[in-house]
């Protein structure tokens, strides 16, 4: 079985796409300007306004991956990326209307 077909599983596409925007959220805190301590980062976004297009730039990683998955025919866990990008679509709505 060759590395491709192994990790074909829609449980690889979910995991990824559930992680890579947490790993990019958390890659955009450590290299914020001033290092504030996480909850102070994260109140600081809610009170200017940004954290819709926080969460949109964290999940942007999320095409990426789905494009990778797509060319080495890994159909299933591209499937996973793309519904935990729709998951994460609805979290933004969310955010954006609810808040």
């Amino acid at each position: 079985m060759d590395l491709p077909a192994k990790y074909d599983r829609l449980a690889t596409g979910m995991v990824s796409g559930f992680l890579l925007p947490l790993v990019t959220g958390l890659a955009i805190f450590f290299f914020s300007a001033d290092h504030p301590h996480f909850s102070e980062w994260i109140r600081k976004i809610t009170d200017a306004g940004i954290a819709v297009k926080l969460v949109t730039l964290c999940v942007v990683p999320n095409v990426l991956i789905f494009m990778l998955f797509n060319h080495y025919d890994m159909l299933k866990a591209a499937r996973g990326v793309l519904g935990l990008t729709i998951a994460w679509a609805f979290l933004v709505f969310a955010i954006k209307f609810l808040a």
